[in-house]
């Protein structure tokens, strides 16, 4: 240290410490700056940047900090507003349609031609769009509010302005808030099918879409309900026992029964087109997809079927492995999964039909189950409901709640309902219930009580449940159009109530 102070006070000739630089006269400045300003101008641009990297190279650091912020203004553009002047303002366009909405608000405020970019490209219609392709929930709130009349035209003059598009999406926004309130809250509009058997009172089955709901019933037939109006439009007859379990597409509608025996049916005329005799016993579950059909039994076995139209059904293998009644199947283009009151689940190679592995801990019979992706959920006699990983089979979770058998079970991607004996329904978070860290106290998020008896079969989507019971009723529980007067209800919700006898 005093050797360095020693040297500044001399000011001795250190480069690094050398603060006297001597300037050489104006006159001689000007004209050799000049003379290399004319020889740099005659080099290539690639001689160009060298001889500019030799000269940064021998500057010292506080002019390379000078020199920086001498190039940052010019480096920077502004190629929003730049692309529109050599004409590519789809460029400009295309490249602030990435961006999501909270970002979108702020390019808006920018400047007027970057507002002016967004509007005439009509880039709030394009993120709505977006979102529809993508979402189902948006996807079905825009069929259902009607503002995907809106979207989609090929030509800007065939629709609104931007400022439509611009108020719209906090609306959406705002209606997709209150559709997750209501399901949280518990808040619905209640609408119930009276099914009126004749024989037997209940609803074994159902499945729906946006125009009809196909119920298979415990009096040996199967009706088909007009979704808006609730009026029976059809009854089908041929099955000499109860009708446990249906599928149907747009071609077709699958039936199994007590009676044995599994029943194709067309789905608009109601003819029969095939019936499958194979099992011994009752046909208690059924899927069908992509030519391949699985079919259960009471008799211990799974049955795997090849599709290749209504008429063309044939046995491809018997599954055999389970020691009790097989309830429930599911399968994708990877396992077949099955569900037995022996309380195991299995799961086998849908390629193959070889056996993979067994999933055990439930402690008593399953009686549901769904599969998607690598995650299995399935109910019990238990009162349990356990989440699986497939490739592992390793219990991921197991939900309490119920007070008896779990009966019937779905999941998508955000909530799990369950129904069961106990008469409930319940909503489960399923985001919450894959958390190890998630409290057991939060993961139920509401429980619905509205069947007088023990609840067969569910199904539902972003907007409602529709649920089957022993009480011979049909229950459609809808989220979305839910009275302004039960909107403010936070104990009990409040519910309208749509009574239909048939």
């Amino acid at each position: 240290l005093e050797s360095c102070s020693y040297c500044l006070y001399l000011n001795t000739d250190i480069p690094f410490l050398k603060t006297d630089k001597k300037r050489p006269s104006e006159g001689n400045y000007e004209k050799e700056k000049d003379l290399c300003i004319k020889y740099f101008d005659q080099w290539s641009e690639s001689d160009q940047v060298e001889f500019v990297e030799h000269l940064i190279s021998r500057m010292c650091h506080y002019q390379h900090g000078h020199i920086n912020s001498y190039l940052k203004p010019m480096l920077q553009r502004d190629f929003i507003t730049a692309l529109p002047e050599q004409g590519l303002d789809h460029i400009a366009e295309n490249i602030l349609s990435y961006l999501d909405a909270r970002s979108l608000c702020a390019a808006e405020l920018v400047c007027k031609e970057w507002q002016r970019v967004i509007s005439e490209g009509m880039l709030w219609k394009k993120l709505i769009e977006r979102m529809v392709r993508t979402d189902p929930l948006w996807k079905g709130l825009s069929e259902r509010r009607g503002w995907d009349q809106y979207l989609f035209k090929n030509r800007p003059t065939d629709g609104p302005p931007n400022s439509f598009y611009r108020s719209l999406y906090p609306k959406i926004i705002q209606d997709i808030e209150t559709i997750e309130s209501n399901w949280r809250c518990g808040r619905h509009n209640l609408q119930r099918i009276q099914c009126r058997s004749e024989n037997s009172k209940g609803v074994y089955c159902l499945q729906y879409d946006d125009e009809k709901i196909i119920s298979g019933l415990r009096d040996n037939s199967i009706k088909i309900w007009d979704k808006t109006s609730l009026e029976c439009l059809k009854v089908l007859t041929g099955h000499t026992g109860s009708v446990l379990c249906l599928q149907y597409d747009e071609r077709v509608i699958v039936t199994g029964s007590s009676d044995s025996t599994v029943r194709v049916w067309d789905v608009n005329t109601g003819e029969v087109l095939n019936t499958l005799i194979h099992h011994n016993e009752a046909v208690l579950h059924l899927r069908f997809s992509n030519g391949l059909m699985v079919t259960c039994s009471k008799d211990r076995s799974i049955a795997v079927w090849d599709m290749a139209s209504p008429t063309d059904i044939t046995l491809r293998r018997v599954l055999v492995g389970h020691r009790a009644a097989v309830n429930v199947v599911d399968f994708d283009d990877k396992y077949i999964v099955s569900a037995s009151g022996d309380r195991t689940i299995k799961v086998w190679s849908t390629s193959t039909c070889e056996f993979v592995r067994t999933l055990n801990g439930h402690k008593r019979g399953i009686a549901c189950l769904q599969y998607r992706d690598r995650l299995v959920v399935s109910g019990s006699s238990d009162n349990t409901i356990r989440l699986w990983d497939i490739e592992c089979g390793a219990c991921l979770r197991v939900l309490e709640g119920h007070e008896e058998l779990v009966r019937c079970i779905r999941f998508d991607n955000k909530r799990i309902v369950s129904g069961a004996y106990d008469g409930k329904i319940k909503v489960w978070d399923l985001q919450a219930a894959l958390d190890p860290r998630a409290p057991a106290s939060t993961l139920c998020l509401r429980t619905l009580v509205e069947h007088s008896g023990r609840v067969f079969r569910l199904q539902f989507d972003e907007f409602q449940i529709i649920s089957s019971s022993h009480d011979d009723t049909i229950l459609i529980w809808d989220f979305l159009n839910v009275p302004p007067s039960a909107q403010n209800e936070t104990r009990s919700p409040s519910r309208t109530y749509t009574y239909i006898s048939r």
